[in-house]
């Protein structure tokens, strides 16, 4: 050991002596790693989302005049079918007026007949002279008189009994009373909300998408939804919207599903999912474990690749995540080595010992 260290320091003397030094040679400084290659494979991912049932039809109905309500003939959760009459208000004055509406017009056929038969008659004695054509002429402007005056007492009657319909409030679709604002003995004007009518047959289910997989959907995406309160029964579903304006607080994305064969078991306002079954079986993606990816400052991402020894780094493009690994869309090939531990260390063309081989 002390000779070790004597014939040393003469080395190094005899180096400061001659002036030429003498290179030692150092260990291997090369890196160990861990290398694995890409691979392919089929993803066949489904994504669950939870989300509301929403109505497609849902309306605040009102009359269309003002007046005193008389009826309810329907109240909170009353099944109705399209035309039902749900609400009656007092028609007794308009009923009077449409009975003298149509006293009036008949009265006014009662004068054409009358109008008609006069220029009949001054017609068949203009034959013979006993009339002058004056006089047809006047019983013929009377006749059209008669004629206008009775056209406008039909379209007065017709005024009238539309102002009798509109004294009862009909169902415009079917659904079921959802909310009832006002009761029997109340007056109330046109507009004023009176009912809340909800369809139940036709919905829709309302989710949100984290934006990450929003690219993922699209209106041929199949999709299942099942109600929370029976995840047995579901329902093949459509995407009828992506509304591509992101909700900035969750960064997420609403997508829209039309729910097939509802038969009233999703009901609005309650909770369902929605699982959407990305890839199309077919289609093969590249996957990297995600240990071997490198995140730049500007959000770009990098691997290093093992090439005759020495580490290579690669910028790479990179899809979604499946479990442990990402999906790679460019910048990489299945033959390539790459770097899947000990690359925190890495520079780029720094030497490197691989100590565990590609996966087959």
């Amino acid at each position: 050991m002390v000779f070790g260290k004597s014939l040393l320091v003469m080395l190094i003397a005899v180096s400061w002596l001659v002036g030429s030094p003498i290179q030692i040679l150092a260990a291997d400084d090369s890196v160990p790693v861990s290398v694995t290659r890409p691979y392919l494979a089929e993803l066949g991912e489904t994504l669950k989302l939870s989300g509301s049932v929403n109505a497609l039809q849902r309306a605040s109905l009102s009359t269309r005049v003002d007046g005193l309500i008389a009826d309810l003939q329907v109240d909170v959760g009353s099944h109705v079918k399209r035309g039902d009459p749900l609400l009656q208000l007092d028609a007794a004055l308009i009923t009077l007026e449409y009975q003298r509406a149509r006293a009036a017009t008949a009265e006014q056929r009662a004068a054409l007949d009358e109008a008609q038969r006069l220029l009949d008659d001054a017609l068949r004695l203009r034959e013979n002279n006993h009339v002058s054509a004056n006089e047809v002429n006047t019983r013929r402007a009377r006749l059209n008189l008669a004629q206008a005056s009775l056209e406008a007492a039909i379209a007065d009657q017709r005024s009238v009994a539309e102002m009798v319909e509109r004294h009862v409030l009909p169902a415009p679709f079917d659904g079921v009373i959802a909310d009832r604002h006002v009761d029997r003995g109340e007056w109330i004007s046109r507009g004023d909300p009176v009912f809340e009518l909800v369809s139940l047959d036709r919905v829709r289910l309302d989710v949100r998408i984290p934006q990450e997989r929003f690219s993922e959907i699209s209106d041929k995406t199949p999709v299942n939804v099942c109600p929370d309160s029976n995840s047995v029964k579901c329902f093949s579903g459509t995407v009828t919207a992506l509304v591509p304006v992101s909700d900035s607080s969750a960064r997420t994305f609403l997508v829209r599903i039309r729910p097939e064969g509802n038969s009233g078991q999703l009901l609005p306002g309650t909770s369902a999912s929605a699982i959407f079954e990305l890839g199309d079986g077919r289609s093969r993606d590249m996957l990297l474990p995600r240990d071997a990816l490198l995140r730049h400052p500007d959000g770009s991402y990098s691997v290093f690749v093992a090439r005759e020894g020495i580490a290579r780094r690669q910028l790479v493009e990179v899809g979604r995540e499946a479990r442990d690994n990402v999906v790679i869309t460019g910048g990489l090939a299945t033959t390539d080595d790459v770097v899947v531990r000990g690359n925190e260390v890495l520079r780029d063309g720094q030497a490197l010992r691989v100590v565990e081989s590609p996966n087959p």
